[in-house]
């Protein structure tokens, strides 16, 4: 199971083009590009957000929690 030989591959463009015609195939090509390029930036950004992300979370959390506690602790006073 190795590559493919040059009349595979022509047999696998000759099966493309009939199903989807030889205007269709640029455009799936660039269609196939952008998502790979799309792809390719989302994984290159993903590091940066979940380490932004994720300070503030915490830190957010925190407050929120002891806001919360105080007014109840407040409201038992009075």
């Amino acid at each position: 199971m190795g590559m493919p030989s040059g009349t595979e591959l022509l047999l696998i463009f000759g099966i493309i083009v009939l199903l989807f015609g030889a205007k269709k195939i640029p455009d799936l090509a660039k269609g196939i590009g952008k998502g790979i390029k799309n792809f390719k930036n989302e994984m290159k950004d993903e590091p940066e957000e979940v380490a932004s992300n994720e300070a503030p979370k915490k830190v957010e959390g925190g407050d929120a929690t002891a806001a919360s506690e105080a007014p109840k602790e407040s409201e038992k006073q009075a």
